[in-house]
């Protein structure tokens, strides 16, 4: 009996069990650490409903395209086997010949329990010139074109946020835009009263002009419909994102502390797109350029990113505390174990928390050095000394600290971690080197 305590004894003292311990400890961690990792998701996602509530009582996101003249004309269809005709009213688009866009944006953040969402005020200005419809590409009788019920609309995202009431200049005269149904689900429609066209082309070219303000949130697109189309975006927000179909020309693209201005110039042979339709007007808001307003700094997906890193940092620190354990001949037992890892996962919540009332750079700061000096201090009287616990309090720095440079860069992460993964491999390979693993004892 004797001899079978001393056999069991010996095998859980073994290298081998403890390391199958440590292991299997830092396995089970996993699940407190995932729900921290819930955690920081369903703060994230709070955090786009706060946004959302917010852009949706100042402005949402703007999309713009027009002007374009709207001329009814109609079809007749034979009715077979008879003399008779069915008689429809069909509609054709044509857009303008060049649009200059001049856009002024003025960006403020709002704030609601602790989180900041980007706002604007745009102020923007258009104008162009139309050439006279034409409709022989459809082979359209004269007869049959209701010159005289033509219209002009614009599609927009965002009607409500329409400050003041919209009116343009077309060639000299001035038209009201009424709201107007649409054929897009997603985009409403502004339309003039019905005009007759002719009396607005002269030498086949009309010129327009007008103006509007908008409030809005997130992002500001227009569509290119012209055969010249310019633009020329400026704002006081400092970190734009430039989208969409087209980005703005490379050397006429300027960003400094003040904010940025951007222009764009693309033509008719730039675009996938026709100059007029017959029909139906195709939707075109996958064609758009413009801006995101956004704020840079993702502070949740920050904190994601060092949650994915939690394995790594409890894998590490007990093997840390494993290769003491060995060279120093001190016991720690797995309750320890425990406490380290759970104090490790407490750093996240820390960090997620912190993070919501300052910001992530002075959140990690805090949480690291109290993660940090909790551990050091409880490793003073597992390992009855100074010297290891000092030790540990370095690797631990050393530890948070490369995995806040790896979350900050983006394009080298990869690189970086690698490097250092290889660096850490390599310090606990020659540490270990003199431990005699076949004959590890208490």
């Amino acid at each position: 009996m004797e001899n079978q305590n001393s056999f069991f004894q010996s095998v859980f003292q073994s290298a081998t069990a403890k390391v199958s311990m440590v292991g299997i400890l830092t396995l089970v961690l996993l699940i407190p650490l995932s729900f921290v990792q819930n955690l920081i998701a369903e703060r994230a996602e709070r955090k786009k409903e706060v946004i959302t509530e917010i852009t949706s009582k100042w402005g949402e996101s703007v999309l713009l395209y027009g002007p374009i003249i709207k001329v009814p004309y109609l079809v007749h269809t034979p009715i077979a086997n008879t003399a008779d005709f069915i008689t429809e009213t069909n509609y054709a688009y044509f857009f303008p010949d060049e649009l200059d866009s001049k856009i002024n944006v003025k960006t403020t953040e709002k704030q609601r329990n602790n989180y900041d969402a980007v706002v604007f005020s745009s102020e923007m200005k258009f104008k162009g010139n139309f050439s006279m419809p034409s409709f022989t590409r459809e082979s359209i009788s004269p007869e049959n074109i209701l010159w005289d019920k033509s219209t002009i609309i614009i599609n927009t995202s965002n009607l409500k946020s329409i400050k003041d009431g919209m009116k343009i200049n077309f060639a000299g005269k001035t038209l009201e835009f009424n709201t107007a149904d649409s054929n897009n689900s997603l985009l409403s429609q502004l339309q003039t009263e019905p005009i007759n066209l002719f009396e607005y082309f002269s030498d086949n070219k009309a010129t327009f002009n007008f103006d509007v303000s908008y409030n809005g949130s997130q992002q500001l697109m227009l569509v290119p419909i012209a055969k010249t189309n310019s633009a020329n975006i400026k704002s006081n927000w400092t970190s734009p994102k430039f989208s969409g179909y087209f980005l703005p020309n490379g050397d006429e693209k300027k960003t400094n502390a003040n904010g940025f201005e951007a222009n764009w110039k693309i033509l008719e042979f730039n675009r996938p797109f026709a100059q007029s339709y017959f029909g139906v007007l195709p939707n075109l808001e996958k064609y758009a350029f413009g801006v995101d307003f956004i704020i840079p700094v993702d502070e949740y997906q920050k904190n994601e990113r060092a949650s994915k890193y939690g394995f790594l940092v409890i894998g590490l620190t007990f093997l840390i505390f494993f290769v003491i354990q060995s060279i120093s001949k001190i016991s720690i037992h797995i309750f320890n174990y425990t406490m380290i890892g759970l104090a490790l996962i407490m750093f996240y919540t820390l960090l997620i928390s912190i993070t919501e009332h300052s910001n992530f750079l002075k959140a990690y700061v805090i949480a690291g050095i109290s993660v940090v000096v909790m551990i050091s201090l409880y490793s003073i009287s597992l390992l009855k000394n100074r010297k290891f616990p000092l030790l540990i309090a370095f690797s631990l720095t050393v530890l948070y600290t490369f995995i806040f440079v790896i979350i900050q860069l983006e394009n080298y992460a990869l690189l970086v971690g690698s490097i250092g993964l290889f660096l850490i491999l390599g310090l606990i390979m020659y540490f270990s080197r003199k431990i005699d693993w076949n004959n590890l004892k208490n």
